[in-house]
Order: structure tokens, then C-alpha cells, then sequence
């Protein structure tokens, strides 16, 4: 590809008087735009396909914890297709969404913005749309115009369930799992001799339905037949609720009864509840293998980058906790696998790098793609670490922010702030808000440091990071409800934009 127009239009956007005239966003599309021509006249002069850009195919399943595979070495369930597409790729350890919860989580991967930066704070109405702005630098936008044939298919909840116009994508399924798979399939079919790179986007619904499992309902893609007790899971470790549960969480699964109908739940429940968990994951895992073993049998493998990730996790009995929403490991950290068999130097194995899905996604789709990255994003492409070129610089830790939003809610904030050893976490209000795990020796969060005074130095380090996250980040909504260090120099009146 001919570089040499974008390099001289980022010269002139690196200049003062033009910085000053136009925004980030402008200068994107400027550099797009001809990047796009640049593309299409070299495809018109070569009649050939674009071999030097990767397919690209995103898969994604709804409520799938990063422990639920079997290759994460959990011996409660089987998942063959994700275990290969792990064998022949990158599995990140350590992946987080930026926010435990389906609209908020979706509307950053295809913006690779954080989700309040986008006004997308729920599922609720009025809270969970972000603006025609973001909106048309979402990725089926950028892909498109870049040349990129985009395709969608099955949920999208960003903001609508299924899939509308207006965000880049042809739709080839609407929102289900049956039958995503085979109209995925035949998506490909129809590309794989064409002369430009596709772009799809496989979204499956499963695991979600335990939550209609939960509230004793029939299951849209078929029953979980109930089993002998011997053959369920056990409990896990963390199933009972520490000292130091934050009262917020506690009064928001009481009020409202439908999302957390688990209330009265005997542990012969529960353990029942993770057995039709694994299998609605083994289920999900069987539909994800026929669109790999599809790439596999048309040939499209050695040019097709297969990414697999998850808009966020399930509670799955720790801490007493089914659904979302809670900053808990078991809801904030997904399964994240990349795979390209055909590019030399790809790497292979499981990676412990913190990765923000919502963050870095955007970025790294970009960077394959050969789109110039935005100016002003807070994730980073991580196409070098997987290839070797170069280090990429590691960062210090990941921001995932929630909210507790609906009828019978309270509203509850809350910001969780996960290095590699430490966790902090803070919600808005209630006794116990404030938590701090050390995650190497307590991985299931049920020692809570913040009242340990030999750790008051690495908790007011964290409370710090917390305060300038806030502030870099104009996170203003939640600057008025951190923790300010002991050693603070500043007034909590500092924090406040407005009173209320």
C-alpha cells in the first residue's frame, strides 16, 4: 500500500494552526478518505484481491465468564472449538470488558471508547445510546469505507437487540443463535473468491439464557434437561458472601426480584444453576466450531484473522451472585482469543498481558486492517505483541465501570481499578464500598485489605490512580464519589463539577 498521502496528511494535522481549526474526528476521516482512494486504486490497477489485508472475523458470545473453557483448565465442561481456536492462536489470561453489562460493554468494542465517555451507561432507555458522532466511527463504518465488505449477524444490544442501518454492517441474521451459524457460513461462501477482504461480525446469544433459566423460563434455543445432583458442579470457592460484602450490592440483588430471582436459592440450586451454565456454553461452543471449521474448508484460514471474545461474564455462584453488573472477577473478566494461522510469526500460547476488550479491540481491527489508528484512544493495537515486531508497553492496569440501572434500582455506581496483583474497587455509596484484593494470593476477592493498615500505602496508591482516572478521563459522575488518599493535599470540594 501506498503510504506516502496519509503520511503527508498527518504532517499537515501535526502542525498548530491546523490542530487548532479541526477536531481529532475530522482529521480520521480526512486520512480515511484517502486512504480509501489509495486502496481502490490499487485494486483497480491490479484487478487483483487484497492480499496484503486480512479477512476478519469477530465472534462473540453474551455473558461468558473468562473460567468457562475448558482449555482455562475447567474440567465442569467441554469446549473443543474454542480450545482449538486457542491451540492454533494467542489466549489472553487476563482479559476485561469496560463495563459488566451488554449495551455499555458492545458500544465500546466497536468504538473502542470508554463506555461514559459515550453516555452509554445501561440498557435502559435514555441511558444507553451514544451519539450520531460516535456512532459513525464505530468499526463497520471505518472498515467499510476502507474497503472492507462488513457483514453482522445475530445480537448487536448497541443500543437495539438486532442489528440496524446506519452502523456500517450489512446484516446477513437477525438477533438469535439459530440459524447464525450457517447464514455466517453462507456469508463466506459468497466472499471467498471475491477480490476485497470481508469483515464479520458472528454475535451469539448463549450463555445468556441462564438468565431466563433463573427465573424458571423456557429457554428460546431449547431446555436443559435437570440432572441427578451427583452430576452437577460443586460450589465454588467464594460461593458465600465475605464479612465485607458492600452493602449497595447486597440492597440492589434484594430489590429486584427478576434480575436476581436467586434470593432463595438452596445450594442444590445453585449447583444446578453452573451445571445448565456449562452446558448453555458447551451448546454456544458447538455453533462457534461450524463457522471455524468452515474457515477451515473453503481455505480461508491462512488469510483470516479469528478473534473471540465475550461483552462480559456471569457471577455463576460466587459470592451468591448470578447475572452481571457486579464488579466481581467472575463478571469483569472474559475469554479473549486471537488466532491467524497464515501470518509467519504469529504468536501461539496464553498471554498474561492486561487487555481491555472494549479498549483494544478497536484499535488492533484497525491496525490489521491497515486503517490509520484514531488520535485520543486510551487502548492500543495489539497486533506487535502478537507478532514479534516490536514490545508493546505495558500497561499498568484496566478501568471497568458499572451501574446499576431499571425500576427497582438504586442506581449504584461503582469503578474497579485491576492491575496484574491488586484490585481495587469502590461503588457510590453503602457501607463496605470500598474493596482492595490482592489478586495473586486471593484470586476469589474474599479478603478485603482496606481496613489492614499494612496496606494503607498500596491502598492510597490505588485511591490515587482512581482520583486521575477521573480527571484524565472526565469521568465527572464518579470523581464526586472517590476516595481521596490519607495523604491527600486536595479538599473533596475539589471533586465536584456541581453539588448534586
Amino acid at each position: 500500500m501506498n503510504t506516502e498521502p496519509i503520511q503527508n496528511i498527518r504532517k499537515v494535522a501535526n502542525s498548530g494552526n491546523f490542530l487548532q481549526k479541526v477536531s481529532n474526528t475530522l482529521i480520521f476521516i480526512v486520512v480515511l478518505l484517502v486512504f480509501q482512494v489509495s486502496q481502490a486504486q490499487k485494486s483497480s490497477a491490479t484487478g487483483a484481491k487484497d492480499k496484503d489485508r486480512p479477512n476478519i472475523v469477530l465472534i462473540m458470545t453474551d455473558q461468558h465468564q473468562a473460567a468457562a473453557m475448558s482449555i482455562a483448565g475447567n474440567t465442569d465442561l467441554e469446549t473443543p472449538n474454542l480450545d482449538k481456536l486457542a491451540k492454533n492462536g494467542v489466549r489472553f489470561n487476563n482479559a476485561y470488558v469496560t463495563f459488566p453489562l451488554c449495551s455499555p460493554s458492545r458500544s465500546s468494542i466497536f468504538t473502542g471508547k470508554m463506555p461514559h465517555t459515550l453516555g452509554v451507561n445501561s440498557n435502559v432507555s435514555g441511558d444507553n445510546r451514544m451519539s450520531a458522532e460516535n456512532k459513525e466511527m464505530g468499526l463497520g463504518h471505518i472498515m467499510q469505507q476502507a474497503g472492507y465488505d462488513c457483514a453482522y449477524g445475530g445480537k448487536w444490544h448497541a443500543h437495539e437487540a438486532a442489528i440496524s442501518e446506519g452502523n456500517g454492517f450489512e446484516k446477513i441474521a437477525d438477533f438469535g443463535d439459530i440459524p447464525l451459524a450457517e447464514k455466517c457460513i453462507d456469508y463466506m461462501a459468497s466472499k471467498k473468491d471475491g477480490n476485497k477482504p470481508f469483515f464479520l461480525v458472528a454475535s451469539f446469544d448463549n450463555p445468556h439464557n441462564i438468565c431466563e433459566w433463573a427465573r424458571n423460563e423456557p429457554l428460546p434455543y431449547g431446555n436443559i434437561p435437570m440432572v441427578p445432583l451427583s452430576e452437577t458442579p460443586g460450589l465454588p470457592p467464594n460461593f458465600k458472601k465475605s464479612e465485607t460484602f458492600p452493602e449497595a450490592l447486597q440492597i440492589e440483588q434484594d430489590v429486584d426480584k427478576k434480575v436476581y430471582p436467586t434470593q432463595n436459592y438452596t445450594e442444590e440450586d445453585w449447583r444446578q444453576y453452573r451445571y445448565t451454565y456449562y452446558r448453555l456454553v458447551e451448546k454456544v461452543d458447538r455453533e462457534i466450531g461450524k463457522i471455524i471449521d468452515a474457515i477451515d474448508a473453503m481455505g480461508l484460514s491462512d488469510n483470516t484473522l479469528i478473534i473471540f471474545t465475550s461483552d462480559h461474564g456471569d457471577g455463576n455462584a460466587s459470592h451468591g451472585w448470578n447475572q452481571k453488573t457486579a464488579l466481581f472477577q467472575e463478571s469483569v473478566k472474559v475469554p479473549f482469543i486471537m488466532t491467524y494461522k497464515g501470518k509467519k510469526g504469529f504468536k501461539k500460547g496464553v498471554d498474561q498481558s492486561l487487555i481491555s476488550n472494549g479498549l483494544d479491540l478497536y484499535p488492533t481491527i484497525c491496525d490489521y486492517a491497515g486503517i490509520p489508528i484514531p488520535a485520543g484512544l486510551l487502548g492500543e493495537s495489539i497486533k506487535p505483541r502478537l507478532e514479534g515486531n516490536k514490545k508493546s508497553q505495558e500497561r499498568e492496569f484496566v478501568v471497568v465501570e458499572t451501574k446499576f440501572e431499571g425500576k427497582q434500582a438504586y442506581g449504584t455506581l461503582g469503578r474497579a481499578l485491576i492491575g496484574k496483583k491488586y484490585k481495587y474497587v469502590l461503588y457510590s455509596w453503602g457501607k463496605n464500598r470500598e474493596q482492595l484484593f490482592d489478586l495473586e494470593n486471593d484470586p476469589f476477592e474474599m479478603n478485603n485489605l482496606v481496613h489492614s493498615g499494612a496496606y494503607l500505602e498500596k491502598l492510597d496508591e490505588y485511591r490515587q490512580k482512581l482520583l486521575e482516572w477521573c480527571k484524565e478521563t472526565n469521568d465527572t459522575k464518579f470523581l464526586r464519589k472517590v476516595i481521596l488518599p490519607t495523604n491527600s493535599t486536595i479538599s473533596s470540594s475539589e471533586l465536584f463539577d456541581k453539588p448534586y
